[in-house]
């Protein structure tokens, strides 16, 4: 799939202090230098549980974890048919895990440069001497005349290691034959070796703490600036009561924070669909009760239910849940209690080409009486996390579960990476849904893998695609 181009990319790394920094000049005055990220490029902070999930999928292929104790890592999406994550470490790629969901199974795709970080103790090929500059400087296949041992769990299809006889890494590669009939052949392709943009890897432990400290002026600039636009738009709209859109997500708390730094107390509008997580509940009362905020709730719950009845589930394409479950009931509980308002909401352009093309300031066509403005609107994920580390701020556990977005617990736009742990983390929950696509699936005659292969998330024939700035 084609990357897509949100904005400006601006990770940088800074080889002193061995940590991600967002500007050309990390705080200990060192100058950084660009991470060559996939766009868009919104990299997030990788969570112990991110790491051990790395290390089990890079173990379980190559004898080896991938990354070493105490080293600061992100994990940046890329575009793909389900999940893929580059694997940011050191300041470069050091590979990347996709997700197959048709068999459940995370693979590795490492780079090169891996090697800096640890050694692969099984599936690489060793090649002669002579074969070494052709692979690595031209990026020529493994032939079998120049190969001088292959490993004895290589498969056909395997991502290999290339490495020269003094145990140089020269390249890496998908395997196009077995270990048995690599060594009967005598000509023909074994490997076939894959082009990589290069990526320097700079080894070096380092804490979040001192990542912080890296981008002390980043992060004092970004809240400068979205403090003031907040100040601005609640002094061009005095007659508005002004209130902070919460979804229990690290963009709307880091919204909250700037919101209140700018004007004070404001009520959170917390519009609960009935479907989300339990951790998210959790984090809704932690923030209010941590900030002394009244909390305002909608309840889209039965009203989810009851469309469900008719249209059957939402999808991808066809995200009626927003409309029904968000923006209605938000939209009345506005012109009951206020008449209007003037909402912030925690959107970034880099979470999608709708937002990145947003105004910054605007009004949802099904939700006239709100005006909506976004302060964080030109942060990346890794402003936020850094500011929210910066703040010490009570940010929903779940991203330390592998989630890296907070919404519905079903909700249609999660990869299936993402919905296959939910299955597994949260079985009463899932159960619960998937009772209600197969009554569903059996009414209208659907096949079995419209359940069990995610199919319910694409709707036939429809090409809406809704966001609902939320």
């Amino acid at each position: 799939m084609r990357p897509s181009y949100l904005g400006k990319i601006l990770l940088r790394w800074c080889d002193q202090c061995h940590t991600p920094v967002l500007a050309q000049c990390c705080a200990c005055g060192e100058k950084t230098r660009e991470v060559p990220v996939t766009p868009p490029g919104d990299a997030r902070p990788a969570f112990p549980a991110d790491i051990a999930l790395i290390n089990k999928i890079y173990t379980d292929h190559f004898g080896a974890p991938l990354i070493p104790p105490g080293h600061l890592v992100l994990l940046n999406k890329v575009p793909d048919r389900d999940r893929m994550e580059e694997i940011v470490v050191g300041g470069g790629i050091a590979g990347i895990i996709r997700y197959f969901p048709d068999q459940r199974r995370w693979e590795p795709i490492p780079r090169p440069e891996a090697c800096t970080l640890f050694i692969p103790k099984k599936r690489y090929v060793v090649v002669d001497d002579g074969a070494v500059p052709f692979i690595k400087d031209q990026g020529m296949s493994v032939l079998a005349p120049g190969l001088d041992f292959i490993d004895d769990a290589v498969c056909a299809g395997d991502e290999v290691f290339i490495l020269a006889k003094d145990g140089t890494c020269v390249g890496v590669g998908r395997a196009k034959t077995d270990v048995a009939t690599a060594r009967g052949m005598e000509k023909g392709s074994i490997v076939r070796t894959r082009r990589n943009v290069a990526s320097l890897i700079v080894p070096g432990a380092a804490s979040w703490e001192a990542a912080v400290a890296a981008n002390a002026d980043v992060l004092d600039r970004a809240e400068s600036s979205a403090v003031g636009f907040v100040r601005e738009v609640t002094g061009q709209n005095p007659h508005l009561v002004a209130n902070i859109s919460y979804s229990g997500g690290k963009d709307s708390l880091a919204t909250l924070l700037v919101v209140t730094k700018a004007i004070g107390k404001v009520p959170m509008l917390f519009a609960d669909t009935g479907m989300e997580f339990p951790e998210t509940y959790a984090n809704v009362e932690e923030a209010s009760r941590h900030y002394g905020l009244d909390v305002i709730r909608t309840d889209g719950k039965t009203t989810f239910w009851e469309t469900f009845d008719r249209q059957g589930p939402p999808a991808v394409n066809a995200r009626w849940c927003c409309r029904v479950c968000k923006l209605t009931p938000v939209a009345n509980l506005i012109r009951e209690q206020w008449g209007e308002c003037l909402s912030f909401i925690g959107q970034r352009r880099y979470e999608s080409a709708v937002r990145a093309q947003s105004k910054r300031v605007w009004r949802n066509s099904n939700v006239r009486a709100q005006l909506s403005a976004a302060p964080i609107q030109n942060w990346t994920a890794l402003h936020v996390w850094l500011y929210l580390m910066r703040e010490h701020a009570p940010y929903n556990i779940l991203y330390e579960r592998h989630l890296d977005r907070i919404g519905c617990f079903m909700c249609p736009s999660s990869d299936m990476a993402l919905i296959h742990l939910i299955e597994a983390e949260y079985p009463d929950l899932w159960e619960s849904w998937r009772l209600r696509l197969e009554q569903w699936q059996q009414v209208r005659g659907l096949s079995a893998d419209w359940v069990t292969g995610g199919k319910w998330r694409l709707l036939e024939g429809c090409m809406d695609d809704e966001d609902s700035h939320y």
